[in-house]
């Protein structure tokens, strides 16, 4: 006769499933013992369980477990406590309007969307701030949606707690600071508005409404008792009305309540401790428990072991540690006691289970990864996890793994707006309200679903182009008119090009005049429907409508979904600007996860701690434990502060402490479990979870003083991973490309850079390679060096000699005319024109010092001399600033300089030869309209700016300190650049880089190129 333990008919009904234990399947192991004789009667049970994916995981333990023989099974009924709805209630049978009260018989009304909830908050927020707050007024749509989800969040804990918003007024807002009293007030004006909102959109809080359900199948089932077996599965009674529901089922007559991981070790004390410590992991049961009104000593375990399989079961040891570990901190002085008690199973019971401490989050990807890599080559059903709650570790995890073609079944599923159509949907949003700044503009033209009914590839090769020839340096002017502008001023565009890039801004042209009035306020619904239709343009190609690649896939269809309850959402809403849709766009897409349905990895998950406290798999990785990490930092409540929310009833913030205690602890009883941390955390020093810090002590208290690393072999197998496995050490570049590549004709400027580096000039003249310039350029020292030698050379030719009396006011004019079409630049009229003005004075002032002594002043002279000695010959070109012309017939060579002047020392030595060279060519007559003539002095203005205006810097050597000869420097300087000229005239002379480490560029394109960062630091020697 079969004899199977009854769950039913026991002095208690309730008994829990240890840790140690996978919950689901024990559960439905059990489930499936008890009705072995009669497989239909599994179909009458109903079981209830935390959530929707409990309800999943149940299910799919049903399926694992496979004790059906083969034949068909009727699951149990799962009801999700969390997310209970109308067609769930009252699953038993029994009829809702027969006899029991015109509550249960009514419908309830339905719960407000998320969406549309959010939206009315907001516009809701906005009023209560401007007839609140500081400022309030000024507070835009974008700004009181962030804030509303925040409000949102206290109205679901204030329903879920049961409690009267009104109460909040009862505060003593007197006693509070004025902080406070500002915020009651704002609620206080929202609790009296939001109900009359609720009334009018004829729904409730979602909240409320599910209170109401679990309320009302309380209520049923304490008239009805139902002829079936109900059971409460694997929920902590976190909320009151599902608290509620439990403690009537345990009261039927085929009621049972089935908790996990109760701690049934801990003394009498101890509970008492532990049901005053919201942060402890057995705190939520305490309080389930003595809602029950049933002693922890009453607690029976599962009668239904799992029978003997491929997995090794965790010693049951191991989790009476983990419960000394974490006990409260007035308990932990039993930690001797315990330990003596635990005695030499310690050891045995800790023995799988590890612990990585690795440097960066990308090694602790990493290895998580080839542990999960490592899980699949085990026979199946090996199966294994990772349990985190940061999702940044999650997606670098599942990243790692498709090296290996593994997708791994992340159940938080991936973000909105980081999915291919959402971030295309944003993209478009944020490059509008933007007026099609280069930035923006081309992130969103670059997205592979923006086409804009051209062949994908053609469309990019056309944005490339955009980019490249139009797009690099200043941001031109705001919107298509600025693009239209910027592209009729670039210069050394071909023809071609010119007609290609025209035909991408046709296309853009015509998608945006579709917008409309895009600029202007619009009401939201509108604003959406017109985003929609350009989504939908941009993303056309000739073979089919754009609609076919944006909704397409579950990203597609997420979006589409977004889309669609944004659309009912916003009647009603007011007109707002773009940039304030574009940041709400990115707020209300925040909140939206996409989750695969296909292509997964059977036997490999991504879980959060919550899914986790139910299963158990063979492997289990328990990643991301630091402090504000896992757990999280105890959130800083906006609108109450601890002592109010204790006067008003709401639980401890410490209680989510304890909860996501729970599931860790719940975790740590897989068979296998690997703790990994990392140490940096966006490059900053991270301190170990504080439940890792409690396990290294109690450890230590059982003599296991080393528990902390695991086995390195993982880190060293990351490290090899990406590493080549032979590296050739070249040391600096130094390419000989042969004398028939050397450079026939350079400027003066580039003397410098052949003597410096001879690479740069390798990589700038022969190999013809030139830096882009960056998008969005900010003004730098070029630019402004280009402006003033503009303004003064225009300057010097337009006023003779003498200066008039109003040179000061010709110069400011010319450079008021010369800085106008840069004034819409922000660095240009903060920064540069006061300096210019500043600047004018001084040079008007030095001009008048020394017109007298001069004869003549050519400006911006271009000059040359050649080098004969070398075939071919050598040419040296140069553009000086200003050559002054003295009554004696000698030349004084001025270089203006906006940025710091060369270093004297350089000057003399040769590393900066510009002005000594220059010097050569006038010496030579090789400067156009200036006689040959003796250079007497060779000086840089260092047009600074400041109070001083400028300076005149004469070159010294810097050791007597008296002005250099500039005649000897001249010769100096043409013989060195002789030399320089004949030794790049043999094949073997090469262009290394920096040979002379000391007098290296201070500014250099071609450092990247040069892979300076793999030689800088070699030893020479």
């Amino acid at each position: 006769m079969d004899r199977r333990p009854s769950l039913f008919g026991r002095e208690s009904p309730v008994c829990c499933i240890p840790t140690g234990v996978s919950f689901v399947d024990a559960l439905a192991h059990g489930l499936m013992q008890e009705t072995a004789g009669d497989p239909l009667s599994l179909s009458a049970i109903t079981v209830l369980l935390p959530n929707r994916r409990a309800c999943r995981a149940v299910q799919e333990a049903f399926l694992r477990l496979g004790a059906s023989g083969g034949r068909a099974l009727m699951l149990p009924r799962l009801m999700p406590l969390g997310d209970l709805d109308d067609s769930e209630v009252g699953l038993q049978g029994i009829a809702l309007d027969f006899s029991l009260g015109e509550d249960l018989s009514d419908p309830l009304p339905p719960a407000m969307p998320n969406m549309r909830r959010h939206l009315l908050l907001a516009l809701l927020v906005q009023k209560a701030a401007a007839a609140t707050l500081p400022g309030g007024g000024d507070m835009s749509f974008d700004q009181a949606a962030r804030l509303a989800a925040e409000l949102a969040r206290l109205l679901d804990q204030v329903e879920t707690e049961r409690l009267d918003f009104a109460a909040i007024r009862n505060l003593a807002p007197a006693e509070l600071a004025e902080h406070w009293q500002l915020t009651l007030r704002f609620l206080g004006i929202l609790q009296e508005n939001w109900p009359e909102i609720l009334r009018q959109e004829g729904a409730v809080d979602a909240a409320k409404r599910r209170n109401l359900l679990l309320e009302r199948q309380a209520r049923l089932w304490r008239e009805r008792p139902p002829a079936h077996p109900i059971i409460a599965a694997g929920s902590t009674g976190s909320i009151p009305a599902s608290a509620d529901l439990i403690a009537t089922i345990a009261g039927l007559p085929q009621g049972l309540v089935v908790l996990p991981g109760l701690d049934t070790e801990a003394d009498d004390k101890q509970w008492a401790e532990i049901s005053a410590d919201p942060a402890h992991p057995q705190f939520g049961l305490a309080q389930l428990l003595a809602r029950l009104e049933t002693p922890p000593a009453k607690i029976w375990a599962w009668p239904h072991p799992l029978p003997d399989g491929p997995r090794r079961p965790a010693p049951p040891t191991r989790g009476r540690i983990v419960s000394a570990a974490l006990l409260p901190a007035e308990a932990t002085k039993e930690w001797p006691a315990i330990a003596v008690r635990l005695g030499d199973r310690a050891e045995l019971a800790w023995r799988d289970v590890q612990r990585i401490d690795c440097r960066t989050e990308q090694e602790e990807a990493g290895i998580i990864a080839l542990m999960l890599r490592e899980a699949v080559a085990q026979p199946a059903p090996y199966r294994a996890a990772l349990v985190t709650p940061d999702r940044g570790l999650a997606r670098r995890v599942a990243a790692e793994l498709r090296r290996w073609g593994i997708v791994i079944d992340d159940s938080a599923g991936t973000p909105l707006p980081t999915t291919s159509s959402g971030l295309f949907f944003r993209l478009i949003a944020e490059a509008l309200a933007e007026d099609l700044a280069p930035v923006p503009l081309l992130a969103l033209l670059k997205h592979p679903l923006a086409a804009a009914g051209m062949p994908q590839l053609e469309f990019q090769r056309l944005v490339h182009l955009f980019e490249r020839k139009v797009l690099r340096g200043p941001r031109p002017a705001p919107g298509l008119a600025g693009l239209e502008a910027a592209l009729t001023a670039a210069d050394r565009l071909s023809d071609t090009d010119r007609r290609s890039i025209r035909l991408l801004l046709d296309r853009l042209t015509s998608l945006i005049a579709a917008l409309g009035t895009w600029s202007e306020d619009l009401p939201l619904a509108d604003r959406l429907t017109a985003h929609v239709r350009f989504a939908e343009a941009l993303a056309a190609r000739p073979e089919a409508m754009g609609g076919s690649y944006l909704w397409h896939g579950e990203a597609g269809e997420a979006l589409g979904g977004f889309v669609a309850d944004l659309h009912q959402a916003c009647s009603g809403m007011a007109a707002i600007g773009a940039r304030t849709y574009a940041a709400l766009i990115a707020e209300l897409m925040g909140g939206v996860d996409v989750r695969p349905r296909f292509g997964l990895h059977p036997r490999l998950f991504i879980w959060g701690p919550l899914e986790a406290r139910l299963q158990q798999v063979d492997l289990m990785v328990l990643g991301g434990l630091n402090e504000g990490i896992w757990p999280g930092d105890v959130a800083i409540d906006p609108w109450l502060s601890r002592p109010m929310r204790r006067d008003f009833g709401l639980p401890a913030l410490e209680r989510k402490v304890g909860l996501a205690a729970h599931d860790f602890q719940q975790a740590l009883g897989a068979p296998q479990v690997v703790l990994t941390r990392a140490q940096r955390v966006g490059g900053k020093p991270s301190v170990p979870s504080r439940w890792l810090l409690r396990l290294d002590a109690f450890l230590r208290a059982l003599g296991l003083v080393e528990p902390v690393e695991g086995p390195s072999q993982y880190r060293g197998w990351q490290m090899r991973l990406d590493r080549p496995e032979k590296i050739q050490a070249r040391g600096r570049p130094a390419p000989t490309p042969g004398a028939r590549y050397r450079p026939n004709e350079l400027p003066v400027t580039d003397i410098e850079k052949w003597m410096r580096d001879p690479y740069v000039l390798y990589a700038r003249r022969i190999l013809k390679l030139r830096p882009l310039d960056p998008l969005d350029q900010n003004a730098d020292a070029a630019d402004l060096g280009n402006l003033f030698h503009g303004i003064l050379d225009r300057f010097l030719k337009d006023t003779p000699l003498p200066l008039p009396d109003d040179a000061e006011a010709r110069l400011l004019s010319i450079g008021t005319q010369e800085f106008a079409q840069h004034m819409a630049r922000p660095a240009v009229w903060a920064f540069w024109w006061p300096r210019f003005r500043q600047m004018a004075g001084w040079f008007i002032a030095e001009m008048r010092a020394r017109q007298d002594g001069l004869t003549f002043i050519a400006t911006e002279s271009t000059g040359s001399l050649t080098i004969d000695s070398v075939s071919p010959p050598f040419k040296l070109t140069a553009k000086a600033d200003r050559l002054d012309v003295q009554r004696d017939g000698r030349l004084t060579i001025i270089d203006y300089k906006t940025g710091r002047p060369p270093n004297p020392q350089d000057v003399i030595l040769g590393f900066s030869p510009q002005l000594p060279l220059e010097a050569a060519i006038a010496s030579q007559g090789g400067f156009d309209k200036v006689p040959t003539a003796a250079v007497a002095a060779l000086e840089f203005w260092y047009l600074k700016g400041g109070r001083g205006g400028a300076t005149v810097i004469p070159v010294k050597d810097p050791e007597s300190k008296a002005v250099a000869d500039p005649m000897t420097l001249a010769v100096d300087a043409y013989q060195g650049l002789k030399d320089l000229v004949e030794h790049f005239s043999h094949d073997d002379t090469p262009y290394m880089a920096e040979p002379r480490g000391d007098f290296g560029l201070t500014y250099n394109d071609y450092e990247h190129l040069a892979r300076y960062d793999e030689w800088s630091n070699e030893d020479e020697a």
